[in-house]
């Protein structure tokens, strides 16, 4: 599990650098700089959350197995936080109205607060 949760948060990383990247320099024709900020905000949070994930999987203070559900917290909010935002800020670029999904940032927003409260209690338990 370690090695998964590890090289997760290596793809999430590399991924966030490339959008980063991109929504500097290639989104910058075809957005407002509104929806460039915003685009930003998601690639932040990813990787935050990335290097969060690289922190999980390299500690051996917590078992592997108490690993698990906050890897699938922080994975599943990565997907709906920050993959909703990039859709919200490159909406105008497509034919789909992405608005009518809007309700997954915030689902992703809560997960994410999820796997940090879960790795905060199971830190605790585990050091007390």
């Amino acid at each position: 599990m370690n090695r998964t949760i590890f090289l997760t948060g290596i793809i999430f990383g590399v991924s966030a650098v490339v959008l980063g990247a991109f929504g500097a320099h290639g989104l910058e024709k075809f957005v407002d700089s509104d929806a460039i900020q915003t685009f930003d905000i998601g690639v932040r949070y990813q990787m935050y959350h990335a290097l969060f994930l690289l922190l999980l999987g390299s500690t051996g203070r917590l078992p592997e197995q108490r690993k698990k559900l906050i890897y699938y917290f922080i994975v599943g909010g990565i997907l709906l936080f920050s993959f909703s935002i990039y859709s919200l800020a490159t909406n105008d670029l497509t034919s789909f109205d992405f608005k009518t999904i809007g309700f997954a940032t915030p689902i992703g927003g809560l997960l994410l607060i999820c796997g940090w409260l879960l790795l905060g209690y199971r830190a605790h338990k585990q050091f007390n």
